[in-house]
């Protein structure tokens, strides 16, 4: 694949990922594992996820809910170490057109109860840290999963997207050096390429930063949900 175009792709996905809270790798996996081997793809979006959580963090620090980072995240490190340990044997093919079932459901489940607010439960935060970190240490795909257990607490879209980008830093970390002692690495082009994904992963995070403070808190759930929604039909058809 040529480097231009993973540019590209780096920075709209980015922008999508600072404005949904889902993270870079929900749109760039798929799109990379047709031209890449899936465990590279899997590993290069690790790294350039990484750090599109420390531009979330940065540009929307002030609104970190540390309680659900804590709980979101010490569960994910483990389970996230978990799915990344067994990557390189699993069949993925039924589990994520599962996933996209659930995904697509979920979202559709959301538009039509847009007042729904559950209140953030110790049980539904250990329970969505849990999932996120092992199918994102397995998949690659774990923001979604995040994602949809943060926008039932209906937070706020600033610390929506701080506090996801700080849980997705604690997950993200463990699974890339899970990935690093299994042996998993880059081609040279890909190793060289990252000189320039990652700082153009700043652009695309700082457009969507524009874009957050474009629309209405009814507007960000909605846009949430077609897109959590759009997900799971994908993983439906391409598995």
């Amino acid at each position: 694949m040529e480097i231009s175009l993973i540019i590209i792709l780096t920075i709209v996905a980015s922008a999508i990922g600072t404005v949904t809270g889902f993270g870079t790798s929900t749109i760039m996996i798929p799109a990379l594992a047709l031209f890449l081997p899936p465990v590279e793809a899997i590993f290069l979006v690790s790294i350039i996820h990484w750090f599109g959580n420390v531009w979330k963090v940065t540009l929307f620090r002030s609104g970190l809910n540390w309680r659900l980072v804590g709980l979101f995240g010490l569960t994910g490190l483990l389970t996230s170490y978990l799915g990344a340990s067994v990557t390189l044997n699993v069949d993925n093919a039924v589990l994520l057109r599962g996933l996209g079932i659930f995904f697509a459901a979920y979202a559709v489940f959301l538009l039509l109860q847009s007042k729904l607010k559950v209140p953030a439960s110790l049980g539904m935060a250990l329970l969505g840290g849990s999932l996120s970190g092992f199918f994102a240490g397995m998949f690659g795909i774990g923001g979604a999963i995040r994602s949809a257990f943060l926008t039932i607490f209906d937070l706020p879209k600033s610390v929506y997207i701080a506090t996801a980008g700080a849980i997705g830093l604690m997950v993200d970390l463990t699974r890339v050096v899970t990935y690093i002692a299994g042996g998993i690495s880059l081609s040279p082009a890909l190793s060289y390429g990252l000189i320039i994904f990652i700082p153009v992963s700043l652009l695309g995070a700082y457009v969507g930063k524009l874009v957050v403070n474009k629309i209405s808190q009814q507007q960000f759930r909605a846009v949430i949900a077609v897109l959590i929604f759009v997900i799971g039909i994908k993983l439906i058809i391409w598995p």
